[in-house]
């Protein structure tokens, strides 16, 4: 059985803390096809793109990410689509704050 010793320890932690870094970073570029009305997961979470819900939409709700500015941003929800700010779902969490 070998022993790891900290100086090694130490750079394959790091190592590895990069590679989830870069690739997390990697997954948010991929993240650029708007979701569609028809997709089975925004059928299923009843997703729209115009919240007709009163103070509920995506651009305020705990799962949205990205820039506040864009018109389509990555939501948790969606994995590798963006949704419309004005939008809606039915997993709309208030944002905290």
């Amino acid at each position: 059985m070998s022993q790891i010793d900290r100086r090694n320890f130490l750079k394959l932690s790091a190592s590895t803390l990069v590679g989830i870094t870069m690739g997390s970073v990697s997954l948010r570029a991929l993240a650029d096809e708007q979701i569609k009305l028809d997709d089975p997961l925004a059928m299923a979470m009843k997703y729209v793109n115009k919240s007709t819900v009163e103070g509920a939409m995506c651009g305020n709700c705990a799962h949205i990410q990205g820039d506040a500015a864009a018109e389509w941003r990555p939501c948790n929800i969606f994995p590798g689509k963006l949704v419309n700010k004005n939008g809606w779902c039915a997993a709309w969490m208030k944002m905290p704050g």
